[in-house]
Protein backbone atom coordinates (compact mmCIF):
# COMPACT_ATOMS: atom_id res chain seq x y z
CA UNK A 1 0.00 0.00 0.00
CA UNK A 2 2.77 2.18 1.02
CA UNK A 3 4.64 1.68 -2.20
CA UNK A 4 0.99 2.36 -3.94
CA UNK A 5 0.83 5.51 -2.60
CA UNK A 6 4.49 6.49 -3.16
CA UNK A 7 4.09 5.63 -7.15
CA UNK A 8 1.46 7.73 -7.26
CA UNK A 9 1.90 10.72 -4.60
CA UNK A 10 5.82 11.57 -5.65
CA UNK A 11 4.55 12.31 -9.18
CA UNK A 12 2.20 14.86 -8.30
CA UNK A 13 4.34 16.23 -5.95
CA UNK A 14 7.07 17.14 -8.06
CA UNK A 15 4.26 18.28 -10.50
CA UNK A 16 2.38 20.23 -8.19
CA UNK A 17 5.84 22.33 -6.78
CA UNK A 18 6.88 23.50 -10.05
CA UNK A 19 3.48 25.76 -10.27
CA UNK A 20 4.11 27.50 -6.62
CA UNK A 21 8.33 27.38 -7.60
CA UNK A 22 7.68 29.09 -10.57
CA UNK A 23 5.50 31.66 -8.77
CA UNK A 24 8.27 32.43 -6.43
CA UNK A 25 10.61 32.88 -9.26
CA UNK A 26 7.46 35.48 -11.19
CA UNK A 27 7.78 37.38 -7.67
CA UNK A 28 11.44 37.07 -7.02
CA UNK A 29 11.93 39.15 -10.74
CA UNK A 30 9.54 41.31 -9.80
CA UNK A 31 10.47 42.12 -6.17
CA UNK A 32 13.61 43.04 -8.02
CA UNK A 33 12.28 46.10 -9.27
CA UNK A 34 12.95 47.88 -6.70
CA UNK A 35 9.16 48.92 -6.44
CA UNK A 36 6.35 47.05 -4.68
CA UNK A 37 4.05 48.00 -7.62
CA UNK A 38 4.59 45.25 -9.81
CA UNK A 39 4.67 42.60 -6.19
CA UNK A 40 1.37 43.90 -5.79
CA UNK A 41 0.10 43.77 -9.58
CA UNK A 42 1.41 40.48 -9.64
CA UNK A 43 -0.74 39.35 -6.48
CA UNK A 44 -3.93 41.35 -7.83
CA UNK A 45 -3.88 39.86 -11.03
CA UNK A 46 -3.41 36.19 -9.26
CA UNK A 47 -5.95 36.48 -7.21
CA UNK A 48 -8.43 37.15 -9.95
CA UNK A 49 -7.08 34.14 -12.03
CA UNK A 50 -7.14 32.27 -8.86
CA UNK A 51 -11.07 32.89 -8.15
CA UNK A 52 -11.61 32.31 -11.43
CA UNK A 53 -9.31 29.10 -12.41
CA UNK A 54 -9.78 27.33 -9.02
CA UNK A 55 -13.56 27.72 -8.86
CA UNK A 56 -13.49 25.87 -12.13
CA UNK A 57 -11.47 23.10 -10.38
CA UNK A 58 -14.10 20.84 -10.44
CA UNK A 59 -12.98 19.93 -13.98
CA UNK A 60 -10.34 18.25 -12.57
CA UNK A 61 -11.56 16.97 -9.16
CA UNK A 62 -14.70 15.45 -10.44
CA UNK A 63 -12.93 14.03 -13.77
CA UNK A 64 -10.05 12.26 -11.14
CA UNK A 65 -13.05 11.07 -8.97
CA UNK A 66 -15.69 9.35 -11.91
CA UNK A 67 -12.43 8.62 -13.97
CA UNK A 68 -10.49 6.23 -11.06
CA UNK A 69 -14.28 4.70 -9.95
CA UNK A 70 -14.16 3.52 -13.71
CA UNK A 71 -10.99 2.54 -14.11
CA UNK A 72 -11.50 0.56 -10.70
CA UNK A 73 -14.96 -0.95 -12.67
CA UNK A 74 -12.54 -1.49 -15.50
CA UNK A 75 -15.43 0.42 -17.88
CA UNK A 76 -13.35 2.01 -20.44
CA UNK A 77 -15.71 3.40 -22.35
CA UNK A 78 -17.19 5.66 -19.92
CA UNK A 79 -13.57 6.11 -18.92
CA UNK A 80 -13.55 7.97 -22.56
CA UNK A 81 -17.03 9.62 -22.24
CA UNK A 82 -15.93 11.49 -19.02
CA UNK A 83 -13.03 12.63 -20.63
CA UNK A 84 -14.82 14.09 -23.70
CA UNK A 85 -17.86 15.53 -21.35
CA UNK A 86 -15.22 17.06 -18.98
CA UNK A 87 -13.18 18.79 -21.81
CA UNK A 88 -16.70 19.74 -23.70
CA UNK A 89 -17.70 21.79 -20.59
CA UNK A 90 -14.10 23.26 -20.38
CA UNK A 91 -14.25 24.46 -23.63
CA UNK A 92 -17.47 25.53 -23.13
CA UNK A 93 -16.52 27.47 -19.46
CA UNK A 94 -13.53 29.43 -21.94
CA UNK A 95 -15.62 30.85 -24.21
CA UNK A 96 -17.79 32.11 -21.43
CA UNK A 97 -15.35 33.92 -19.84
CA UNK A 98 -13.73 35.36 -22.78
CA UNK A 99 -16.80 36.81 -23.57
CA UNK A 100 -17.35 38.14 -20.48
CA UNK A 101 -14.06 39.34 -19.85
CA UNK A 102 -14.23 43.12 -19.31
CA UNK A 103 -17.16 42.59 -17.01
CA UNK A 104 -14.80 40.16 -14.49
CA UNK A 105 -11.71 42.74 -14.59
CA UNK A 106 -13.84 45.71 -13.82
CA UNK A 107 -15.70 43.84 -10.77
CA UNK A 108 -12.65 42.39 -9.61
CA UNK A 109 -10.23 45.68 -9.28
CA UNK A 110 -13.79 47.21 -7.60
CA UNK A 111 -14.05 45.06 -4.90
CA UNK A 112 -10.27 44.61 -4.67
CA UNK A 113 -10.01 48.68 -3.72
CA UNK A 114 -6.02 48.39 -4.77
CA UNK A 115 -4.40 52.04 -6.24
CA UNK A 116 -4.67 53.38 -9.67
CA UNK A 117 -0.92 52.39 -10.43
CA UNK A 118 -1.34 48.93 -9.38
CA UNK A 119 -4.77 48.85 -10.92
CA UNK A 120 -3.35 49.96 -14.26
CA UNK A 121 -0.60 47.52 -14.17
CA UNK A 122 -2.85 44.26 -12.90
CA UNK A 123 -5.79 44.96 -15.75
CA UNK A 124 -3.04 44.96 -17.87
CA UNK A 125 -1.68 41.44 -16.69
CA UNK A 126 -5.23 40.43 -16.91
CA UNK A 127 -5.95 41.46 -20.64
CA UNK A 128 -3.31 38.86 -21.49
CA UNK A 129 -3.47 35.74 -19.19
CA UNK A 130 -7.34 35.68 -20.02
CA UNK A 131 -6.45 34.33 -23.32
CA UNK A 132 -5.42 31.53 -22.08
CA UNK A 133 -7.84 30.06 -20.29
CA UNK A 134 -9.36 27.71 -22.93
CA UNK A 135 -5.88 26.00 -22.84
CA UNK A 136 -5.87 26.33 -18.73
CA UNK A 137 -8.74 24.66 -18.29
CA UNK A 138 -8.68 22.07 -20.73
CA UNK A 139 -5.19 21.23 -18.77
CA UNK A 140 -7.59 20.58 -16.05
CA UNK A 141 -10.40 18.02 -17.81
CA UNK A 142 -6.83 16.10 -19.03
CA UNK A 143 -5.03 15.87 -16.25
CA UNK A 144 -8.01 15.46 -13.90
CA UNK A 145 -8.28 11.93 -16.50
CA UNK A 146 -4.85 10.55 -16.17
CA UNK A 147 -4.71 10.99 -12.36
CA UNK A 148 -8.61 9.04 -12.26
CA UNK A 149 -6.85 6.32 -14.92
CA UNK A 150 -3.78 6.16 -11.97
CA UNK A 151 -1.46 7.66 -14.27
CA UNK A 152 0.60 10.63 -12.94
CA UNK A 153 3.89 10.47 -14.95
CA UNK A 154 1.72 12.00 -17.59
CA UNK A 155 0.46 15.21 -15.66
CA UNK A 156 4.50 15.49 -14.39
CA UNK A 157 5.30 16.02 -17.14
CA UNK A 158 2.98 18.04 -18.55
CA UNK A 159 3.15 20.22 -15.48
CA UNK A 160 6.95 20.22 -15.85
CA UNK A 161 6.61 21.30 -19.80
CA UNK A 162 4.29 23.99 -19.19
CA UNK A 163 6.33 25.41 -16.04
CA UNK A 164 9.59 25.34 -17.48
CA UNK A 165 8.49 26.89 -20.67
CA UNK A 166 6.48 29.32 -18.98
CA UNK A 167 9.64 30.22 -16.39
CA UNK A 168 11.95 30.46 -20.30
CA UNK A 169 9.43 32.71 -21.69
CA UNK A 170 9.49 34.77 -18.81
CA UNK A 171 13.34 35.37 -18.33
CA UNK A 172 13.09 35.91 -21.88
CA UNK A 173 10.31 38.70 -22.06
CA UNK A 174 11.39 40.64 -18.51
CA UNK A 175 15.44 40.02 -19.01
CA UNK A 176 15.83 40.23 -22.73
CA UNK A 177 12.96 42.42 -23.73
CA UNK A 178 12.73 45.09 -20.46
CA UNK A 179 9.18 43.90 -19.77
CA UNK A 180 7.39 43.53 -16.57
CA UNK A 181 4.36 41.89 -14.83
CA UNK A 182 3.10 42.02 -19.01
CA UNK A 183 6.00 39.67 -19.41
CA UNK A 184 4.96 37.17 -16.61
CA UNK A 185 1.20 37.23 -18.32
CA UNK A 186 2.75 36.36 -21.92
CA UNK A 187 4.74 33.87 -21.02
CA UNK A 188 2.09 32.12 -19.05
CA UNK A 189 -0.11 32.23 -22.10
CA UNK A 190 2.12 30.50 -24.34
CA UNK A 191 3.40 27.71 -22.00
CA UNK A 192 -0.25 26.97 -21.39
CA UNK A 193 -1.24 26.27 -24.74
CA UNK A 194 2.03 24.61 -25.51
CA UNK A 195 0.58 22.30 -22.46
CA UNK A 196 -2.58 21.31 -24.17
CA UNK A 197 -1.08 20.88 -27.59
CA UNK A 198 1.37 18.20 -25.81
CA UNK A 199 -1.46 16.87 -23.66
CA UNK A 200 -3.86 16.32 -26.72
CA UNK A 201 -0.86 14.55 -28.46
CA UNK A 202 -0.20 12.12 -25.50
CA UNK A 203 -4.09 11.30 -25.35
CA UNK A 204 -3.95 10.53 -29.02
CA UNK A 205 -0.77 8.35 -28.56
CA UNK A 206 -1.69 6.03 -26.24
CA UNK A 207 -5.40 6.23 -25.88
CA UNK A 208 -6.40 6.56 -29.63
CA UNK A 209 -8.05 2.90 -29.76
CA UNK A 210 -10.32 4.35 -26.76
CA UNK A 211 -11.89 6.23 -29.82
CA UNK A 212 -14.35 3.94 -30.87
CA UNK A 213 -16.02 4.33 -27.71
CA UNK A 214 -17.14 7.96 -28.44
CA UNK A 215 -20.45 8.79 -29.55
CA UNK A 216 -22.08 12.55 -28.98
CA UNK A 217 -25.21 10.38 -28.31
CA UNK A 218 -23.56 8.28 -25.28
CA UNK A 219 -21.71 11.93 -24.04
CA UNK A 220 -24.76 13.94 -23.71
CA UNK A 221 -27.00 11.24 -22.00
CA UNK A 222 -29.07 12.29 -19.86
CA UNK A 223 -28.47 10.20 -16.95
CA UNK A 224 -24.83 10.21 -16.90
CA UNK A 225 -24.57 14.15 -17.38
CA UNK A 226 -27.09 14.51 -14.32
CA UNK A 227 -24.63 12.52 -12.05
CA UNK A 228 -21.44 14.24 -13.65
CA UNK A 229 -23.03 17.95 -13.21
CA UNK A 230 -24.68 16.76 -9.45
CA UNK A 231 -20.83 16.04 -7.91
CA UNK A 232 -19.35 18.63 -10.20
CA UNK A 233 -21.97 21.68 -8.55
CA UNK A 234 -21.40 20.95 -4.97
CA UNK A 235 -17.67 20.79 -6.03
CA UNK A 236 -17.68 24.03 -7.64
CA UNK A 237 -19.63 25.51 -5.03
CA UNK A 238 -17.26 24.60 -2.46
CA UNK A 239 -14.41 25.81 -4.71
CA UNK A 240 -16.17 29.10 -4.97
CA UNK A 241 -16.09 29.35 -1.17
CA UNK A 242 -12.30 28.26 -1.14
CA UNK A 243 -11.29 30.97 -3.30
CA UNK A 244 -12.97 33.66 -2.14
CA UNK A 245 -11.69 33.04 1.27
CA UNK A 246 -8.20 33.29 -0.10
CA UNK A 247 -8.81 36.30 -2.36
CA UNK A 248 -10.82 37.75 0.97
CA UNK A 249 -7.23 37.15 2.58
CA UNK A 250 -5.47 39.20 -0.02
CA UNK A 251 -8.34 41.94 -0.27
CA UNK A 252 -7.99 42.48 3.79
CA UNK A 253 -4.07 42.44 3.60
CA UNK A 254 -4.63 45.40 1.19
CA UNK A 255 -6.55 47.49 3.69
CA UNK A 256 -3.82 47.51 6.33
CA UNK A 257 -1.63 49.57 3.74
CA UNK A 258 0.50 48.40 1.03
CA UNK A 259 3.42 47.30 2.85
CA UNK A 260 1.30 44.85 4.95
CA UNK A 261 -0.14 43.29 1.14
CA UNK A 262 3.16 43.10 -0.13
CA UNK A 263 4.39 41.36 2.71
CA UNK A 264 1.40 39.08 3.30
CA UNK A 265 1.81 38.14 -0.94
CA UNK A 266 5.78 37.12 0.07
CA UNK A 267 4.60 35.22 2.86
CA UNK A 268 1.64 33.48 1.57
CA UNK A 269 4.25 31.69 -0.77
CA UNK A 270 5.21 29.70 1.66
CA UNK A 271 1.53 28.50 2.23
CA UNK A 272 0.92 27.97 -1.29
CA UNK A 273 4.57 25.80 -1.89
CA UNK A 274 3.12 23.53 1.69
CA UNK A 275 -0.34 23.21 -0.08
CA UNK A 276 0.96 22.17 -3.68
CA UNK A 277 3.39 19.59 -2.07
CA UNK A 278 0.60 18.01 0.14
CA UNK A 279 -2.16 18.10 -2.64
CA UNK A 280 0.54 15.15 -3.90
CA UNK A 281 -0.98 13.25 -1.61
CA UNK A 282 -4.38 14.38 -1.93
CA UNK A 283 -4.23 13.56 -5.49
CA UNK A 284 -3.35 10.23 -4.79
CA UNK A 285 -6.28 9.87 -2.65
CA UNK A 286 -8.31 10.63 -5.57
CA UNK A 287 -7.33 8.06 -7.08
CA UNK A 288 -6.80 5.31 -4.90
CA UNK A 289 -10.02 6.13 -2.59
CA UNK A 290 -11.92 6.01 -6.05
CA UNK A 291 -10.71 2.96 -7.05
CA UNK A 292 -11.16 1.03 -3.91
CA UNK A 293 -15.04 2.46 -3.55
CA UNK A 294 -15.71 1.03 -6.79
CA UNK A 295 -14.10 -2.27 -5.41
CA UNK A 296 -16.24 -1.82 -2.28
CA UNK A 297 -13.51 -2.82 -0.44
CA UNK A 298 -13.71 -1.44 2.99
CA UNK A 299 -10.56 -2.46 4.55
CA UNK A 300 -8.07 -1.52 2.39
CA UNK A 301 -9.98 2.04 1.96
CA UNK A 302 -9.19 2.24 5.84
CA UNK A 303 -5.95 1.05 5.22
CA UNK A 304 -4.87 3.88 2.86
CA UNK A 305 -6.71 6.36 4.43
CA UNK A 306 -4.76 5.93 7.67
CA UNK A 307 -1.43 5.74 6.12
CA UNK A 308 -2.26 8.81 3.63
CA UNK A 309 -2.85 10.69 7.05
CA UNK A 310 0.34 9.34 8.72
CA UNK A 311 2.29 10.21 5.88
CA UNK A 312 1.15 13.92 5.68
CA UNK A 313 1.60 14.64 9.43
CA UNK A 314 5.39 13.92 8.89
CA UNK A 315 5.48 15.72 5.93
CA UNK A 316 3.91 18.88 7.62
CA UNK A 317 6.27 18.25 10.79
CA UNK A 318 9.06 18.67 8.23
CA UNK A 319 7.88 21.66 6.65
CA UNK A 320 7.25 23.46 10.19
CA UNK A 321 10.82 22.59 11.12
CA UNK A 322 11.98 23.94 7.51
CA UNK A 323 10.27 27.19 7.75
CA UNK A 324 11.44 27.61 10.94
CA UNK A 325 14.70 27.18 10.21
CA UNK A 326 15.45 28.94 6.77
CA UNK A 327 12.12 30.64 6.74
CA UNK A 328 14.17 34.12 6.51
CA UNK A 329 16.77 33.01 3.86
CA UNK A 330 13.73 32.05 1.46
CA UNK A 331 12.10 35.33 1.94
CA UNK A 332 14.89 36.93 1.44
CA UNK A 333 15.60 35.17 -2.14
CA UNK A 334 11.88 36.56 -3.22
CA UNK A 335 12.56 40.25 -2.50
CA UNK A 336 15.65 42.65 -1.60
CA UNK A 337 13.66 45.30 -0.47
CA UNK A 338 14.96 45.71 3.17
CA UNK A 339 11.86 47.27 4.81
CA UNK A 340 9.50 44.19 3.85
CA UNK A 341 12.17 42.00 4.96
CA UNK A 342 12.09 43.45 8.05
CA UNK A 343 8.75 44.21 8.56
CA UNK A 344 7.80 40.62 7.70
CA UNK A 345 9.57 38.95 10.61
CA UNK A 346 6.97 39.40 13.07
CA UNK A 347 4.64 37.32 11.13
CA UNK A 348 6.98 34.52 10.69
CA UNK A 349 5.06 32.44 13.76
CA UNK A 350 1.93 32.04 11.36
CA UNK A 351 4.31 30.91 8.52
CA UNK A 352 5.82 28.18 10.67
CA UNK A 353 2.04 26.65 11.86
CA UNK A 354 0.26 26.53 8.69
CA UNK A 355 1.72 23.06 7.71
CA UNK A 356 0.60 21.90 11.21
CA UNK A 357 -3.24 23.19 11.19
CA UNK A 358 -3.83 22.50 7.44
CA UNK A 359 -2.38 19.17 6.33
CA UNK A 360 -5.78 17.46 7.68
CA UNK A 361 -8.02 19.38 5.38
CA UNK A 362 -6.00 18.57 1.62
CA UNK A 363 -5.45 15.04 2.59
CA UNK A 364 -9.56 14.77 3.46
CA UNK A 365 -10.45 16.66 0.32
CA UNK A 366 -8.86 14.58 -1.49
CA UNK A 367 -10.45 11.47 0.26
CA UNK A 368 -13.91 12.84 -0.35
CA UNK A 369 -13.34 13.85 -3.80
CA UNK A 370 -12.29 9.72 -4.61
CA UNK A 371 -15.54 9.17 -2.97
CA UNK A 372 -17.90 11.62 -5.15
CA UNK A 373 -19.17 13.01 -1.80
CA UNK A 374 -19.36 16.67 -2.79
CA UNK A 375 -21.82 17.67 -0.72
CA UNK A 376 -20.05 17.30 2.18
CA UNK A 377 -16.93 18.98 0.81
CA UNK A 378 -19.13 22.20 0.35
CA UNK A 379 -20.78 21.76 3.50
CA UNK A 380 -17.42 21.71 5.59
CA UNK A 381 -15.90 24.81 3.37
CA UNK A 382 -19.45 26.99 4.29
CA UNK A 383 -19.04 26.42 7.96
CA UNK A 384 -15.54 27.37 7.95
CA UNK A 385 -15.36 29.92 6.21
CA UNK A 386 -18.28 32.30 6.78
CA UNK A 387 -18.98 30.48 10.72
CA UNK A 388 -15.58 30.88 11.72
CA UNK A 389 -12.65 32.77 9.24
CA UNK A 390 -15.09 36.06 8.39
CA UNK A 391 -16.53 36.40 11.83
CA UNK A 392 -12.77 35.70 13.59
CA UNK A 393 -11.20 38.42 11.29
CA UNK A 394 -13.44 41.12 12.44
CA UNK A 395 -13.43 40.44 15.77
CA UNK A 396 -9.53 40.27 15.93
CA UNK A 397 -8.77 42.86 13.20
CA UNK A 398 -9.12 45.76 15.52
CA UNK A 399 -7.20 44.66 18.56
CA UNK A 400 -4.69 42.23 16.43
CA UNK A 401 -3.94 43.88 12.88
CA UNK A 402 -2.36 41.95 10.49
CA UNK A 403 -1.83 39.22 13.29
CA UNK A 404 -5.99 39.47 13.30
CA UNK A 405 -6.28 38.12 9.70
CA UNK A 406 -3.39 35.34 9.95
CA UNK A 407 -5.41 33.97 12.78
CA UNK A 408 -8.36 33.84 11.78
CA UNK A 409 -6.70 32.47 8.11
CA UNK A 410 -5.23 29.57 9.96
CA UNK A 411 -8.30 28.75 11.88
CA UNK A 412 -10.23 28.52 8.84
CA UNK A 413 -7.97 25.81 7.94
CA UNK A 414 -7.59 23.64 10.83
CA UNK A 415 -11.95 23.80 11.36
CA UNK A 416 -12.24 22.41 7.99
CA UNK A 417 -9.64 19.35 8.24
CA UNK A 418 -11.32 18.65 11.87
CA UNK A 419 -14.79 18.42 10.00
CA UNK A 420 -14.37 16.40 7.58
CA UNK A 421 -12.44 14.32 10.05
CA UNK A 422 -15.41 14.06 12.00
CA UNK A 423 -17.76 13.44 9.28
CA UNK A 424 -15.47 11.00 7.44
CA UNK A 425 -17.25 7.49 9.27
CA UNK A 426 -20.48 8.84 7.70
CA UNK A 427 -20.08 9.76 4.42
CA UNK A 428 -16.74 7.73 3.63
CA UNK A 429 -16.92 4.30 5.69
CA UNK A 430 -20.28 3.51 5.93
Amino acid sequence: MRKEILRLALPNILSNISVPLLGIVDLALMGHLKSEVHINAIAIGGVIFSFIYMSFGFLRMGTTGFTAQAYGKQDEKESLLILARSLMLAFSIAVLLLLSQELIIYIALLLLNSSPEVAQFAKQYYSIRIFAAPATLGLYAISGWFIGRQNTKIPLFLALLINFANLGFNLLFIKSFGMKSDGVAWGTLLAQYLGLLAGIGLIVYYHRNKFKYWSLKKMLDPLSLRAYFHVNRDIFLRTLILISSLSFFTAASSQFGSNILAINTLLFQFFLFFSYFIDGFANAAEALVGKYISFKNSKELKLVTGQLMQWSFYISLGFSLLFFLFGKNILSILTNIPHLISEAQPYFIWVVLIPLLSFAAFIYDGIYVGATQAKAMRNSMFIASVLVYIPLYYLLRIPFGNHGLWIAFLSFLAVRGLILFAWSKKYIFN
